[in-house]
């Protein structure tokens, strides 16, 4: 073989090898969300697990419900998930919007394609396994998998973490309220996030014999007759506290009230069914003993 020939083969297979690691690092670069992209999220454990696989910098703004972590707090408010000002995204300018499906109407979904912005909606179901496709969802639409991997050894170390209840020994009763002031009081029935969480936590809902929510009446309460009561710390303080509770008409009646079993939890910890599932799993299962 001449060395004319040999080089001509070499400087071939150089060419060939360039253009195919060229490739590659276009592709890598095509898998990697830009700097410059603003997101909105609209929902609470969505932002909570935007930030934990580290774009916490790309979000521009949130819904009401986004508080953790604290930084949160200081990203631009856009209403609540399911009351979402459309006006108030647009004007953010952002790249993506991101949210829960049966959360974002059929008309703010139109109003979002109309202005050309691209809108990931995921499903959540109120479970261990709902946190962990959400975390898996939002973590590989960003494309950040190895990331949210990560996040989901960490809720699954912390689920871990959670004593099993004897099974020898009587589940607790809880009742759930959800109250914003003595004027709006709620009893938690069946198929609630909360009821998932109660159960989790090695607990029973003392109320099954409806779904959703229901105005709390006294003849419920006792009839109900929890062990535990348990509220959103927000709600428990527009009440005036447990005193505040425990002068509403049934309570003192029940098995909760007379052994002053009154628990409160941070809410959207509570109820997001996020990357913290194993931490409130935890701590209600320690609050209703």
């Amino acid at each position: 073989m001449s060395n004319k020939f040999r080089n001509l083969i070499v400087l071939t297979l150089g060419v060939v090898f360039l253009f195919s690691c060229t490739g590659k690092q276009e592709k890598a670069a095509d898998q990697q969300l830009a700097d410059s992209t603003k997101i909105v999220s609209l929902n609470g454990a969505v932002s909570e697990i935007i930030a934990g696989i580290g774009l916490e910098k790309n979000i521009v703004g949130t819904d009401v419900t986004s508080n953790y972590p604290e930084s949160l707090k200081k990203k631009a408010k856009i209403g609540h998930n399911r009351n979402i000002n459309a006006e108030g995204v647009l004007a953010l300018k952002p790249n993506l919007v991101i949210g829960i499906k049966k959360e974002v109407s059929p008309a703010l979904v139109e109003q979002f394609k109309a202005a050309g912005i691209k809108l990931i909606l995921l499903d959540q179901e109120f479970s261990i396994a709902g946190a962990k496709n959400l975390i898996h969802a939002v973590a590989d639409s960003l494309k950040q998998t190895s990331r949210g991997d990560s996040l989901v050894k960490i809720l699954d170390a912390d689920l871990a973490q959670v004593k099993q209840a004897d099974s020898a020994v009587k589940k607790p009763k809880v009742l759930f309220i959800y109250a914003r002031g003595t004027g709006t009081m709620m009893v938690g029935g069946t198929g609630t996030q909360v009821e998932q969480a109660i159960i989790l936590a090695g607990g029973q809902n003392a109320v099954t014999d409806f779904a959703d929510y229901k105005p709390l009446t006294a003849e419920a309460l006792v009839q109900a007759n929890p062990d535990v009561i348990l509220l959103f710390s927000s709600g428990l303080q527009s009440l005036g506290g447990p005193a505040g509770l425990m002068s509403v008409q049934g309570i003192k009646q029940t098995n909760a009230g007379r052994n002053n079993k009154i628990i409160e939890m941070d809410g959207e910890l509570l109820s997001s069914f996020g990357p913290r599932l194993g931490k409130a799993i935890q701590e209600l299962a320690q609050k209703i003993k």
